[in-house]
């Protein structure tokens, strides 16, 4: 029987986690979501069960409803750089679930490192 892309997804997605649980235990964890059109993020610690900061391409006032490309993971990765200082973390592990670390996942890293975010 042949894998289909959604069993390959989620292999692919408790691989990720379960290496980055081992290395980063304590840290709070940068989850990343892409669907077909929108882009979101959380910053969730795990310890104590709670989402600290969120941030996504469906809030208006980013202004990309509805999009999901380069220009709307940017523009959402430094609203969670800048939500994540006013929560006040400084450092976090990225996981990207099953996705691949290309295009609008790599630009969301890309801007959360620059501002100002420790991934």
């Amino acid at each position: 029987m042949a894998n289909t892309k959604r069993t390959l997804f989620l292999k692919r997605r408790l691989r990720v986690r379960n290496k980055l649980r081992k290395v980063n235990a304590g840290r709070v964890r940068l989850s990343v979501h892409r669907s077909n059109k929108n882009i979101s993020v959380q910053l969730i610690d795990d310890v104590q069960g709670v989402t600290l900061a969120a941030a996504s391409s469906m809030e208006k006032d980013l202004g990309f409803v509805g999009k999901n490309n380069v220009e709307a993971a940017t523009k959402v990765g430094a609203a969670i750089a800048e939500r994540a200082k006013k929560a006040g973390v400084e450092e976090a592990y990225f996981d990207r679930g099953g996705f691949l670390f290309h295009g609008s996942i790599k630009a969301l890293a890309d801007a959360a490192r620059e501002g100002g975010l420790k991934i």
